[in-house]
């Protein structure tokens, strides 16, 4: 660092991204990303006269993708806000409603400890089950704003519609953000159609993972109006062109093609169940996941040896320090052929390890 940071930023320790090797060599399985490419329905309307237009700025609205955003899940568009990516939107919410504190699991995504110092937010720890799911009767009366992935980032475990409901019951006069960027993959827990019926949940969303646009950094948040009032004063605060036009376009037709994306989020879950089976018939231990990874460990060998094993082989995994899940490695589900060479390489160092 130089002399010149303040001491707040000497202080941060920030987010780390997953590797993102471009010489190709790597299976790649550890960024969540979504193996099958973009709808072509999507790249298609990327015309030249759009890309002559971009001498011009964006579109601060968004209004052409807030409109079919709203309309794909049945809300106004005053409910909606699109921001650079889901971080982005996350950001916004803990400028917006962290400074009271925020709680969250002790294993969820990294960027919330970020956030909340990045923000000047007392952050609160609640430990997960010992089987990694949330105990949301420990959210209840929060008196802070409560944070959820759901599914949660790192173990793939989802809450249910109920559970969330309960937890907003539980702290009407705190904000629940319910972090969605995993939630097509899952069955039946999206929070969105709760918007119409509690004022204090922000759900937070994404079209990097189930819409293949992880490069496009598109990501919306679904609120009540006066929430999307309060967040828009953010992202007026700090970016008004925060979405570029191609990116949007891309957002905009990718949703409509709606066979292309169930084809491709049914594919992911099919191939997710039988890697499962896969790992299990390796005496590999499984969290069940509702989202398009799995965290999985065996006996034989220790989380970070096999993540350095796998990559010597070519396949790449995320692996963590944190000390509940270090024994585990990350899997991002991907073709049917990645997950072959993963189980191809696992058999392989399983055999050294007898």
């Amino acid at each position: 660092m130089s002399k010149f940071a303040t001491a707040k930023i000497n202080a941060i320790a920030p987010y780390v991204p997953g590797e993102q090797p471009r010489d190709k060599r790597y299976v790649k399985l550890n960024t969540n990303e979504n193996p099958y490419y973009t709808a072509q329905k999507a790249v298609n309307a990327i015309s030249e006269s759009v890309v002559k237009s971009l001498n011009r700025y964006s579109d601060p609205e968004c209004k052409p993708l807030v409109k079919v955003v709203a309309d794909y899940y049945g809300v106004g568009e005053e409910n909606v806000l699109i921001t650079n990516g889901s971080d982005e939107a996350l950001a916004f919410c803990f400028q917006a409603y962290g400074s009271c504190g925020v709680c969250y699991p002790d294993v969820t995504y990294g960027f919330y400890d970020v956030f909340a110092n990045m923000y000047d937010c007392p952050a609160e720890h609640i430990a997960l089950n010992e089987d990694f799911s949330v105990d949301e009767t420990k959210y209840f009366a929060a008196k802070k704003t409560v944070v959820l992935a759901n599914p949660n980032a790192q173990t793939g475990k989802a809450l249910s519609l109920s559970q969330i409901e309960q937890i907003l019951i539980n702290n009407r006069e705190n904000i629940v953000i319910i972090d969605q960027a995993y939630v097509d993959f899952g069955e039946n827990c999206n929070v969105i159609p709760l918007i119409k019926r509690y004022k204090n949940i922000v759900a937070v969303n994404t079209f990097s993972k189930s819409r293949s646009l992880a490069g496009g950094r598109i990501g919306f948040i679904v609120a009540d109006k006066e929430l999307i009032c309060d967040l828009n004063k953010v992202k007026y605060s700090f970016h008004p062109y925060n979405v570029n036009t191609l990116s949007m376009l891309l957002a905009k037709n990718a949703i409509k093609d709606d066979e292309y994306f169930l084809l491709t989020v049914s594919k992911i879950k099919k191939t997710r169940e039988e890697l499962c089976r896969g790992l299990k018939d390796m005496n590999f231990e499984v969290v069940p996941s509702s989202a398009n990874f799995v965290l999985a460990k065996t006996d034989k060998v220790d989380g970070g040896k096999l993540y350095e094993l796998l990559k010597e082989k070519g396949v790449l995994v995320r692996h963590f320090s944190d000390e509940r899940i270090k024994d585990y490695i990350r899997i991002t589900i991907g073709t049917d052929g990645e997950m072959k060479a993963l189980i191809d390489a696992l058999v392989e160092i399983m055999e050294e390890y007898q």
